[in-house]
């Protein structure tokens, strides 16, 4: 089990550099406009808010999944398929091929109404780090599939401390695409949204969903 969590730690940072080009597409105006507004100092802290909501969110449902699964004989290890077959549907949605992670996206727009707001008032102050990273904190609760995604394998960690260490690490795996989104060069930014480099990281989602649905099923011995 220790040797399938390390490759977990690295599904949570590919899943984050993999959403590059989806990050850029539903994030990237705010970035953008950051980037011609603060330094990146700051823009680093800004972001530091939005790892700290899915380490927070990462924490809640680690402890929450991991004690209901705990109940149950082998529990974690069926979590774990359902968390593959999530994998599989992120690794579709990345790559176009089918969009159904968009209910879990509308799934979260009434709360994102109400932050929105408060989230943009924040951002107006971005002469204050603390308000910076309040309204990093704020978007960090935008709906998304690729988030989403990620908190299903927090979810199987089994633990506050697994959930919220895999979240952060997720996080840090979106870091580079959100910091670096104003100094990208236009080609380099049409890449990462391209149809083809979608595909390719789509791709490689699903093949490790189903990877580590093999290794599930066969941990249950049935295959």
């Amino acid at each position: 089990m220790s040797t399938l969590m390390n490759v977990d730690w690295f599904a949570a940072f590919l899943m984050g550099l993999a959403g590059a080009g989806h990050c850029i597409m539903m994030c990237g105006g705010i970035a953008g406009a950051f980037a011609g507004q603060i330094n990146k100092s700051k823009l680093f802290i800004y972001n530091l808010g939005r790892i700290t909501s899915y380490t927070i969110a990462g924490i809640a449902i680690g402890a929450a999944v991991g004690s209901i699964a705990a109940l149950a004989d082998q529990g974690l290890i069926g979590l774990r398929i359902v968390a593959a077959f999530i994998l599989v549907a992120f690794g579709l949605y990345l790559g176009q091929w089918w969009f159904g992670l968009r209910y879990l996206e509308r799934l979260g727009q009434p709360l994102w109404h109400r932050l929105q707001p408060l989230a943009a008032r924040f951002r107006q102050r971005h002469s204050s780090y603390a308000s910076l990273f309040g309204a990093g904190m704020l978007w960090g609760w935008l709906p998304c599939g690729l988030v989403y995604s990620a908190l299903s394998w927090a979810a199987i960690s089994g633990s506050a401390t697994q959930g919220g260490l895999y979240m952060a690490t997720f996080g840090l795996g979106t870091l580079p695409a959100m910091f670096a989104f104003g100094w990208l060069s236009h080609n380099l930014q049409q890449l990462l949204k391209s149809k083809g480099f979608r595909q390719l990281m789509g791709a490689l989602m699903i093949v490790y969903g189903l990877w580590t649905l093999i290794i599930a099923l066969r941990q249950l011995q049935l295959l």
